[in-house]
């Protein structure tokens, strides 16, 4: 394992050294910082000229000009790391320690939601190959996977912002639009569960008039003003997460599974009102983490006591469902200040930003409300993280879907059906871990680019994350910057194949790494 680990240690440095050296020249070839003064009329113009020579080492030749600079690159393993300064004489390494930031803010919230829903939903669709899911999420994900980004994030800043910040000086829901939408949600629900025709029609009446009964209360109550989850809402998503958890690691014929799940919904229920305590408007993040380690705790007491057979069993589903029902709490106290924060006069009642990624207006005494700062922060992110994660999701639904459906067709599946396995079993246990070794590259390698930032997305709504420092250095002729972006992210990547190497032998334990 040592050995293994040196070699691919050793060639990812050949690797990374190989790709700057090429990045370098190619950049310094193709670009000319002198090129701006070829029609300048400035007095001092060859001054500038010379000044911009010597500052910039244009008289040495960049092959040799690479090595200066890998200097600093070196000078990391004796403490004195230098990425050299940029054109505006400011150290690199402070404008990407301000960047990174950002980007990682941007992007890893659209990486996650289009990495969960997009393999969820690609190992449904392959678990109902042809089914009527399957052929509306196959036309969704086509569908998104060719639109362009920029034009995606310029409807969602007219619809999901200009018109709903217009919405909200009346949000009230009109009835034509509560019937279609609730006919929407009916046939995507009805879609979604399947069966017979019968069935389907059921499951899309009672979908729709669930979704109809909602929206209308939506609007009489202008919820849309004064939002919160309330112990109602929050008990509700607790007892559907536990619905899903036991299905996935238990099934639902299981009694004490069922035990678990909905005894954990129930304390999480229980707990809503005490953990209010620990979310106050002084708190910190320290306290979401503290109102975690207690719910999760209480989930995986309650699935230990459930049983004393099987508790591992017991227990993961009380942690899971502890962990997914800890959230709507979170959110339901950031909704409860989303009033105030609407009605200040920073935002002016139109609470949906387009461009930026802060509201620099708030007072001193809003900024120190961690739920009013962490709102403002969530808003800002709303309209790119739905862009990311909608280009995203179309890809994973597609990579899931085809890994799937090649392992469903082994011989093992077979075997696993043919010793009289249940089927969430055979899917579950088998099929979905062996599905998610050809994925393990591809998600390593999503996360790795994030510190590359997503240059259109954050043009597009102003956010000064990785992509707009790698624009600018492009555009300026930034040598220092370019390659300063270059070398995390070509340093990431060949992590994130070793990482991938490595977790290969995690998912499939048949794989082992041999000297």
């Amino acid at each position: 394992m040592f050995a293994y680990i040196s070699r691919r240690l050793g060639m990812m440095f050949v690797i990374v050294f190989g790709a700057s050296f090429m990045a370098y020249n190619l950049q310094a070839y193709s670009s000319n910082p002198l090129s701006i003064f070829g029609e300048s009329t400035e007095l001092n113009k060859d001054f500038l000229i010379a000044k911009m020579i010597r500052d910039l080492q244009l008289d040495v030749p960049p092959p040799l000009r690479y090595f200066s600079w890998l200097r600093g690159i070196i000078g990391g393993l004796w403490g004195d790391f230098n990425l050299g300064l940029s054109r505006s004489d400011i150290p690199v390494s402070e404008i990407i320690g301000q960047a990174i930031p950002v980007t990682i803010r941007l992007v890893i919230t659209a990486t996650f939601l289009a990495i969960i829903l997009g393999v969820s939903v690609g190992m449904i669709t392959a678990i109902r190959q042809y089914s009527r899911f399957d052929y509306v999420m196959t036309f969704i994900s086509f569908l998104l996977f060719s639109l362009p980004i920029f034009w995606v994030a310029v409807l969602l800043k007219e619809f999901m912002a200009i018109q709903f910040n217009d919405f909200l000086v009346d949000p009230v829901i009109h009835p034509v639009g509560i019937v279609i939408t609730a006919l929407l949600f009916g046939f995507v629900i009805a879609g979604f569960v399947g069966g017979k025709k019968s069935g389907f029609f059921s499951v899309f009446g009672g979908a729709a008039i669930f979704a109809g009964i909602v929206l209308s209360y939506l609007s009489a109550s202008r919820w849309f003003i004064e939002p919160s989850l309330g112990i109602f809402g929050v008990t509700f998503l607790a007892l559907c997460n536990a619905v899903l958890v036991i299905q996935l690691i238990s099934g639902v014929e299981n009694r004490k599974g069922i035990y678990a799940g909905f005894g954990t919904a129930i304390a999480m229920a229980a707990l809503y009102y005490p953990l209010q305590l620990l979310m106050s408007a002084s708190a910190s993040f320290l306290n979401v983490i503290a109102i975690f380690a207690i719910t999760i705790a209480a989930g995986c007491g309650i699935g230990f006591i459930v049983s004393p057979i099987d508790r591992r069993t017991y227990i993961r589903i009380g942690l899971f469902t502890a962990l997914l029902s800890t959230f709507p709490i979170i959110v339901d106290r950031f909704l409860r200040e989303f009033s105030e924060y609407m009605n200040s006069d920073a935002v002016g009642r139109r609470p949906i930003p387009t461009l930026g990624q802060a509201n620099d207006l708030l007072t001193p005494e809003q900024l120190n409300n961690y739920w009013i700062h962490g709102l403002d922060t969530a808003v800002h992110l709303v309209l790119p993280t739905i862009a990311l994660t909608l280009i995203s999701f179309a890809g994973y639904v597609r990579f899931a879907r085809g890994s799937l459906l090649e392992v469903l067709n082994m011989d093992y599946i077979r075997t696993a059906r043919a010793k009289g396995l249940t089927e969430r079993t055979v899917i579950v246990r088998h099929g979905m871990r062996n599905a998610m070794l050809p994925l393990t590259t591809i998600l390593v390698n999503d996360f790795a680019g994030l510190f590359g930032g997503a240059i259109i997305t954050e043009g597009v709504f102003a956010w000064r994350g990785m992509g707009q420092v790698f624009n600018n250095a492009i555009r300026n002729y930034d040598l220092n910057l370019f390659m300063g972006v270059f070398i995390i992210s070509a340093f990431l990547t060949v992590m994130a194949n070793f990482v991938a190497d490595l977790l290969y032998g995690v998912v499939d334990p048949r794989i082992r790494i041999r000297k």
